[in-house]
């Protein structure tokens, strides 16, 4: 079989979701949408629902897998409803679902349901992707209580530049909340990952981690707490092919790298097809056979070229780590001028194996 495949780190999944909590002490929903950011959304789910205080999926579709998995833990849909007619399913199945908009107040003002739901009304307190205008946030809380069909509602907003610890843009983005909600008594939500890790002071009753969940650290520079992350998912495969290759030798695709020198290299099992980065250059970094090395040339859609030259012990079968305990994932979409979130949630086709459940 092919050597490629993720190891899925349940124990670590843990761990950090733990963090998310010491820190804060406040509820956390685990965000595990976009497939738990490829890691997989019911094993991740189920490895946390004995602790986890809930969690967030982007869609319908991704809270009914989790329900049909047998997992009966409080489920928020991020993105709400996208047609009237699924919050007879979000009542059925008890979903806690964001209003961002004001046609979504109108249907569930015009709609008929069962039980009351669970709401949390979300403000666009500066990111302008979403959300209702501060104009607005007042009036849809009201409405929301007279409507007579909701049972709590939340009141949450999302940061656009939390992940800068050196901006002023989240303190501002806090502020048009305060001034949004006040006089509303209603629990809160603010801090993602990054307002996790890098904003103690920001005032927050259920925090929403989702990158840290999986070891990645949301900064592009060094932070206390993100240190303390344990990455979940180790990227690994083997060396199928040694090449000796003399000096002006270039190595795949478009003769992007030419040897400087006599070396050997590692033909490896992995390529863009996997979701490794196309764009990750000469350079990037790998371990192999225990040992530091990078990548050389192009990724192709099924293999990858490595250096060899300096790490003796490698050959055929060596076991390779493209990212994970050792190899940063942060680091390899550094590389490659993308984020872990990317890296994350492009891989497919590998297997995904799992321990600490």
């Amino acid at each position: 079989m092919r050597p490629a495949r993720a190891l899925i780190d349940l124990q670590a999944l843990r761990h950090n979701y733990q963090l998310a909590r010491e820190v804060t002490g406040a509820k956390a929903l685990a965000v595990i949408k976009a497939d738990a950011y490829g890691h997989g959304a019911v094993r991740c789910a189920q490895a946390l629902e004995g602790e986890a205080d809930g969690f967030a999926v982007a869609c319908i579709e991704e809270a009914l897998e989790l329900r049909a998995a047998g997992i009966r833990a409080p489920v928020l849909l991020l993105e709400g409803f996208f047609e009237a007619d699924e919050l007879a399913l979000i009542v059925e199945h008890d979903f806690w679902c964001v209003v961002h908009s004001l046609w979504q107040l109108e249907a569930i003002e015009q709609a008929s349901v069962a039980k009351p739901l669970n709401i949390w009304l979300k403000l666009d307190s500066g990111m302008h992707r979403v959300g209702l205008h501060p104009d607005d946030y007042q009036n849809a809380y009201q409405r929301l209580l007279a409507s007579g069909k909701v049972a709590k509602i939340v009141l949450m907003s999302h940061f656009a530049r939390a992940d800068e610890l050196d901006s002023a843009a989240s303190a501002r983005q806090v502020e048009v909340f305060e001034a949004a909600r006040e006089g509303l008594s209603a629990q809160i939500s603010l801090r993602n990952s990054p307002a996790v890790l890098g904003w103690p002071n920001i005032p927050s009753d259920w925090v929403r981690p989702g990158i840290m969940l999986y070891g990645a650290t949301p900064f592009e520079q060094q932070q206390a707490l993100a240190a303390r992350l344990q990455p979940v998912m180790s990227l690994e495969s083997k060396v199928i092919c040694v090449r000796e290759l003399p000096a002006g030798e270039p190595v795949g695709y478009g003769a992007q790298f030419i040897a400087p020198r006599p070396m050997r290299i590692g033909v490896v099992a992995m390529g863009y097809a996997d979701g490794y980065p196309r764009q990750a250059p000469t350079g990037t970094p790998v371990l192999v056979a225990g040992q530091r090395s990078q990548l050389l040339g192009r990724v192709s859609m099924d293999m990858l070229c490595i250096d060899l030259t300096d790490v003796p012990q490698a050959g055929l079968g060596s076991p390779v780590e493209l990212w994970g305990k050792h190899i940063l994932a942060s680091d390899v979409a550094a590389a490659a001028g993308t984020i872990p979130y990317q890296i994350f949630c492009n891989l497919r086709r590998v297997p995904r194996l799992y321990s600490g459940s």
